[in-house]
């Protein structure tokens, strides 16, 4: 996985910017509110990063903050909600004003943004509700979460996120090492 980027900002067409880590330039996707916080073109930039592998191609996302990552990989884990999707809604509200949102059933919020209909507003509140608040409390770096990272790995090997999740719910508590939360939801995976 690439956790981040510091390099150079060579160019910034939204969605989309370039940068330069040692002499290789990286194309990554970014919502607007990170657009909103990068330095000028030529300036070094850090970006915290998502790795998405898909059958036709591996796409890098980068964001400004670890809680807009952590809101992005909560969102695209929701059913019906992609990776677009889920850009547009972190370049529409932060990651504080969608957490009220989400916190206070403000559906009508939710709906203010583009591709966010009355059902995928609703299904974003109620599966986001318990656990969103946890999501945005950042692990340090020292301590990361094992249950994302092997959600990751999963879905970096080819399962959608919310089959990922799935297969980890059925691992539950037998194990906390992210390389055997992968073993065994893969041998799960393996007995469906």
């Amino acid at each position: 996985m690439i956790g981040f980027l510091r390099g150079t900002l060579v160019a910034r067409q939204p969605p989309r910017l370039l940068v330069e880590v040692g002499g290789v330039g990286y194309e990554v996707d970014a919502p607007m509110s990170t657009f909103y916080r990068l330095p000028e073109t030529g300036r070094e930039v850090t970006l915290y990063t998502h790795l998405m592998v898909r059958e036709d191609a591996h796409v890098l996302f980068g964001f400004a903050t670890e809680a807009e990552r952590t809101l992005f990989r909560s969102l695209i884990r929701v059913s019906g909600v992609g990776a677009r999707l889920a850009l547009a809604i972190l370049s529409g509200l932060s990651t504080e004003d969608f957490k009220r949102c989400v916190q206070h059933g403000d559906a009508a919020s939710l709906q203010r943004l583009p591709g966010i209909g009355k059902k995928t507003a609703e299904r974003l509140i109620v599966e986001l509700r318990d656990r969103l608040p946890e999501a945005l409390h950042m692990p340090s770096a020292r301590r990361p979460d094992p249950v994302n990272e092997a959600h990751d790995a999963l879905v970096a090997l080819g399962y959608k996120p919310h089959e990922a999740q799935h297969l980890l719910e059925r691992v539950g508590a037998q194990a906390t090492a992210v390389e055997d939360l992968i073993r065994l939801a893969l041998k799960a995976a393996g007995s469906s």
